[in-house]
């Protein structure tokens, strides 16, 4: 038997930095969504305990240093059953150090096909703890959709899926460029509680009316990322990215999670279509796309 699983992208449509804590980590205040583009993941049983990850192209990293690989290792040892081999096909398309999660999305979909293909029968929420321990991004991405994320992002808070309104098109564009981690947490603001109990407190109080639209989170005023002051003095290709898509018309623009990946809302496809072929030579990746949930 053979399964095949997409691995979902995200994006931040809010992304916040409250403080540092003890252990060196930061403490964060994001909405986490998922996006419907991603790698897809194929996966078939072994009955000699070997885990086999194979490429679409290669890559320049070691094999056991992969996302994907450590889920098939961490779920096998959650279960006690080192009999367990999978030979898995990773059909890689999403860039890396772009912001948007692609190798958690693939360690997430890694936990959620094993767990049908070993015939584990885990719930979800034991997937995610699973998943915990392999990155911050995906506890989310084993479920996807929309939450609320707060400590290093393990602390989710799902809310209904949200869907961009009737018509808008939702464009992600990576420059040629990419942010280590360390570059986009140095120097970065740490803004304390007040910007997100607020934001939080908006999202608490509005009407069943105003979620039923995503207002207010899909509010062009929403959108915030605190890594762009980070980031933009360092990169600037992503900074001038971001000031190309409003520039050709998108009514909202931002950086995703740590860069260098940015994205756009259009209000419609014609226009989205137009600044998508514009930017195309400014990207190393590029895709019209949506919201995705189950």
């Amino acid at each position: 038997m053979t399964i095949k699983e997409f691995a979902p992208a995200k994006i931040n449509l809010f992304l916040d930095v409250i403080r540092k804590r003890e252990d060196g980590y930061h403490d964060l205040g994001t909405v986490f969504q998922t996006v419907d583009v991603g790698d897809t993941l194929e996966f078939s049983a072994r009955d000699d305990g070997e885990i086999h990850l194979e490429y679409s192209n290669p890559q320049e990293y070691p094999v056991e240093s992969d996302l994907v690989y450590k889920a098939a290792v961490a779920l096998r040892s959650h279960v006690g059953n080192n009999d367990l081999g999978a030979d898995i096909f990773l059909d890689k398309i999403m860039p890396l150090g772009a912001g948007l999660g692609g190798g958690s999305a693939d360690a997430a979909a890694a936990l959620r096909a094993l767990n049908r293909l070993w015939e584990l029968r885990l719930p979800p929420a034991e997937l995610e703890r699973i998943g915990a321990k392999l990155g911050a991004d995906v506890p989310f991405l084993v479920r996807g959709g929309t939450a609320f994320a707060e400590g290093i992002g393990e602390r989710l808070s799902f809310i209904s899926p949200l869907d961009l309104p009737a018509g808008e098109v939702l464009l992600i564009a990576t420059p040629h460029d990419s942010v280590p981690t360390k570059d986009a947490y140095a120097g970065v603001p740490k803004s304390g509680p007040d910007r997100w109990e607020g934001y939080k407190l908006a999202w608490e109080t509005a009407s069943d009316a105003e979620r039923s639209f995503g207002g207010p989170l899909l509010d062009s005023g929403a959108f915030f990322n605190a890594f762009e002051v980070s980031v933009f003095p360092k990169h600037p290709l992503v900074g001038a990215m971001k000031d190309k898509f409003l520039d050709l018309g998108a009514r909202v623009a931002l950086m995703s999670g740590s860069g260098a990946s940015v994205f756009g809302i259009f209000a419609d496809r014609t226009t989205a279509e137009t600044a998508a072929e514009t930017l195309k030579s400014y990207s190393r990746y590029i895709a019209l796309t949506k919201f995705w949930h189950t």
